[in-house]
């Protein structure tokens, strides 16, 4: 029904709008005075750096922060002492777990290739390699989906009804799911990066959902802690899994969302056809009246008709 799926578009993109409209509010209520204080900060510490070193002009100061900033978008700190610190952002493990966040679309930016041969060779890459990692995290989804499948049907099979059952299944998926994605790596993340667990599992969704903001990541933090060689690969696998139980975690919000969205329509559908209904019930005794007016002026004329022809009418009716 056309009407239908316009009522529908028009819902989705104003429902869309409001959420997005909603989401910025809140975080300019929560971020805004943040980002005043910090601007505040940054430039009276500025001030007072140059009239504590009258030496030093405002020109060289500028290049100097410019030079650090720089640094930082290259993945140095600029804090680290190169000659103590062995650690490299090109080393095998650091470019495993950079080739990841690349064919995974997370794309953190702390990190980027900046000579000509690497980016381009970063386009062809995550040409081919974008489809693959869908390919991988299909296969991947469907052993996570399989696994489940078993679990309940392992239910089912004790004599659980299959609704308990599927219920059961989906919960046991995600309370596990939770645990070995979000709950248990922020712990480790805690060690290795002196982050707080609030910060561990801010982390940890992030990247998992791709959204990558690069504001925290592993092995780029100036406190960061390497346990072992492979730290950076290990961390990029845990993305490629945690990537797959998300993805069918969103297919089953999804699923909500859009039977939520199918009853929103048909309810919607519902109360357009009451109303025509209404409408049509209203128009009846309009139409009444005037038919019976048509009847009483016909009446006159019917008089003067032969018997013969009004039997004949009356056959017909």
């Amino acid at each position: 029904m056309p009407c239908a799926e316009t009522y529908k578009s028009i819902f989705l993109a104003v429902a869309f709008m409001v959420y997005l409209l909603a989401g910025a509010l809140v975080f300019q209520v929560l971020e805004k005075e943040a980002e005043d204080t910090a601007k505040t900060d940054t430039e009276r510490h500025r001030l007072d750096f140059l009239k504590n070193y009258t030496c030093l002009t405002k020109e060289a100061l500028d290049h100097l922060v410019h030079v650090i900033t720089d640094a930082v978008k290259q993945g140095i700190h600029p804090l680290e002492n190169q000659t103590k610190n062995s650690h490299s952002n090109w080393d095998m493990s650091s470019s495993f777990f950079f080739a990841g966040t690349v064919v995974t679309t997370i794309g953190y930016g702390t990190l980027a290739p900046r000579t000509p041969g690497g980016q381009i060779f970063c386009v062809f890459y995550a040409l081919f390699g974008i489809p693959l990692n869908v390919i991988v995290l299909g296969h991947v989804g469907k052993l996570l989906s399989r696994m489940c499948h078993r679990f309940g049907q392992y239910f089912f099979n004790k004599g659980m009804k299959p609704k308990k059952a599927k219920i059961l299944t989906i919960i046991y998926f995600l309370v596990t799911g939770i645990i070995v994605f979000l709950g248990l790596p922020p712990l480790l993340f805690t060690k290795t990066e002196k982050w707080t667990y609030t910060e561990g599992v801010y982390y940890a969704f992030i990247s998992l959902s791709t959204i990558g903001f690069g504001d925290y990541v592993v092995g780029y933090g100036p406190q960061h802690y390497m346990p072992f060689r492979g730290f950076r690969a290990l961390v990029c696998l845990w993305i490629i899994f945690g990537l797959a139980w998300l993805s069918l975690l969103f297919n089953l919000l999804i699923s909500l969302l859009e039977d939520t969205e199918k009853k929103i329509a048909k309810d919607i559908q519902k109360k357009v056809k009451n109303k025509k209904a209404s409408e049509h019930i209203a128009l009846e005794p309009l139409t009444s009246s005037h038919l019976s007016e048509k009847e009483e002026i016909m009446e006159p004329s019917d008089c003067n008709i032969s018997g013969r022809k009004s039997e004949k009418a009356n056959y017909e009716l």
